[in-house]
């Protein structure tokens, strides 16, 4: 029996997921499918339309046996401490498999490109000269990456699969490694058998249009929402921090100051990433940091954090009945709710869900305390 991983947002789940799932059941039948899945805001740094029990409830009802939360630590950093967070916690529970879907379908120059970056020595002096010469991070890895492999990785699922590559052989685990062909790109506002973008679909619910045909279940669970929703708590935040912005993850090189200069004359989240953004900066590095600032996540929290708990948020009779076997072979807690002096990084999760149920549900604060796993 194969115990596949996969790691998603969900944000939100569609049918390119069942999709991916129904692949998964065609070639493994009798498998066992772990989602590692964020849960309130996401590696992008923007805020999930799906809380966390409706995902692990959706993804429940589409053949996804065991649903475990990816914390907010991990969930909303770069693709590295992502994919690292992720992986660590499947390794935890004993898959063998992982799965997860690219642009492309032949993988082996993303294999090739994790070797590099992992064992190449040279890797890390070219990337410097890059950085040396202005470029943003992301830039300098891939131009580093196709000085070394030949190949650029510049698509957003492919830079997740190369994270996910690298960690598993920095586990030295015997993990197959397995991709599924996307039928759209990430970014594609293309509908093909009702398939589309988690980024079309948000773009779609906010412009009320019809989305139904899309999604397996009712739209009615998804929040019409944005970071918007979230700027005057952001502007606050920065006033009241605005000696120490520093302090915060992924606040660093002097951003803050721009951070400062703009943020009282900009009206949106938007508009405030687009009036600091710099060659050096990309969008997606300035959202996750914007984040990091509303939620009060330091450098000192980002730096002590470890994986030390697995919240299971929901399985199938197969999912519970596998999590009972191998309960004894893993060495920590796994937990079903909110439990003062577990973790940090559990105290953290509290935090950010309070944070989010500001525009969604204030009732899922209390589901943090009181729900157990949801059960299919």
């Amino acid at each position: 029996m194969k115990v596949v991983g996969i790691i998603a947002e969900y944000n939100p789940f569609h049918n390119g997921h069942l999709y991916q799932i129904n692949k998964i059941k065609e070639k493994y039948p009798d498998s066992i499918i772990i989602a590692v899945v964020s849960s309130s805001f996401t590696q992008r740094g923007e805020i999930s339309i799906l809380n966390k029990w409706d995902k692990a409830e959706i993804a429940l009802n589409n053949n996804v046996d065991l649903v475990i939360e990816l914390p907010f630590v991990y969930a909303t950093q770069g693709s590295d401490i992502f994919g690292k967070g992720a992986v660590q916690i499947l390794n935890k529970l004993n898959f063998d498999t992982l799965v997860f879907g690219t642009e492309e379908e032949d993988i082996s120059n993303i294999k090739l490109a994790a070797e590099h970056q992992l064992n190449n020595k040279e890797y890390d002096k070219i990337v410097k000269k890059y950085l040396d010469k202005g470029l943003n991070y992301p830039t300098a890895t891939s131009k580093a990456t196709y000085d070394l492999s030949g190949y650029k990785i510049e698509k957003p699922n492919e830079l997740l699969a190369l994270s996910y590559i690298k960690e598993v052989i920095r586990s030295k685990k015997k993990i197959d490694i397995v991709n599924i062909k996307r039928t759209i790109d990430y970014y594609s506002s293309n509908i093909e058998n009702n398939i589309t973008s988690a980024t079309n679909i948000r773009k779609m619910l906010s412009n009320n249009e019809n989305i139904d045909k899309l999604i397996p279940y009712n739209r009615d669970k998804l929040y019409k929402i944005s970071m918007n929703n979230l700027y005057q708590e952001l502007k606050y935040q920065v006033i009241i921090n605005s000696n120490n912005l520093n302090t915060f993850q992924t606040v660093d090189e002097g951003i803050e100051n721009r951070l400062l200069k703009y943020v009282d004359i900009s009206n949106s989240y938007e508009e405030l990433i687009y009036n600091i953004k710099t060659k050096r900066y990309t969008y997606n590095k300035l959202s996750r940091m914007i984040l990091h600032i509303l939620t009060n996540f330091t450098k000192e929290e980002a730096n002590s954090v470890i994986i030390d708990y697995i919240r299971v948020l929901g399985f199938s009779k197969k999912g519970q009945k596998y999590l009972k076997e191998i309960k004894n072979k893993i060495d920590i807690p796994i937990i079903t709710g909110y439990k003062k002096n577990i973790s940090k990084v559990l105290d953290i999760e509290l935090r950010i869900t309070k944070i989010y149920s500001l525009i969604t549900n204030k009732e899922l604060v209390t589901r943090e305390y009181q729900n157990k796993p949801i059960i299919k």
